[in-house]
């Protein structure tokens, strides 16, 4: 009842999706033995997803063990890291990605882009042989990116151009055939209690929509 009174208020919002879906929280805040903001807002997502009735999956990428690649011929040849095989079969399971992580020098952390290089290989999000747009593996699935940093978000995304949000959305994710991708860019995350405790709201609210 509490999750149908939830959709009810949710359907007055921008990001509803009345579809039960299947969803799998990329955490990609390198730092697995602390908790940090970016953590909390993927389990604030993951309530307001199970509540409303969507299936959901974690991957925390600071808690996996693997290697970085250092050559093309590990990337396309080679067989993917246990822990790594795991990330793929929950991306392939499911319907939408949520991935989340703070903004560092300007970019994601260098343990989240080693992960991605390591879960799109040859095979799972792209075929093998000469890459070609438009080809991914990856279709019929969408994604949110959700980015922490200590400036407003505003001059991120103005002054700085999101270059970080660019770089994933288009090279990566639409490469792969995921798409549409929205974005949400929470500032300031070294500010005041209530303007954490809104952000925790509002990420309540999308992953109740599962979008």
């Amino acid at each position: 009842m509490a999750a149908l009174s939830r959709r009810a208020r949710g359907a007055r919002n921008e990001d509803v999706d009345c579809m039960a879906r299947r969803i799998c929280i990329i955490q990609g805040h390198p730092d697995a033995r602390a908790h940090h903001f970016c953590h909390a807002l993927a389990a604030a997502y993951a309530a307001g997803a199970s509540e409303a009735g969507h299936e959901v999956t974690t991957i925390d990428v600071g808690a996996l063990e693997f290697p970085l690649l250092a050559s093309r011929e590990a990337w396309a040849e080679q067989s993917a890291p246990a822990a790594i095989a795991m990330a793929q079969r929950q991306i392939r399971d499911a319907e939408h990605l949520v991935i989340i992580f703070p903004l560092w020098l300007g970019d994601m952390p260098a343990r989240l882009k080693g992960f991605l290089e390591q879960v799109m290989r040859p095979g799972f999000a792209v075929p093998h042989g000469p890459a070609r747009p438009g080809a991914g593996l990856l279709k019929r699935r969408s994604a949110r990116v959700v980015v922490t940093m200590g400036m407003p978000g505003i001059i991120y995304r103005t002054f700085f151009g999101a270059y970080a949000l660019r770089l994933l959305k288009r090279n990566i994710l639409h490469f792969v055939g995921i798409r549409p991708v929205r974005t949400t860019v929470i500032g300031m995350v070294d500010g005041s209690h209530a303007h954490r405790e809104r952000a925790l709201e509002r990420m309540t609210r999308i992953g109740d929509s599962g979008r």
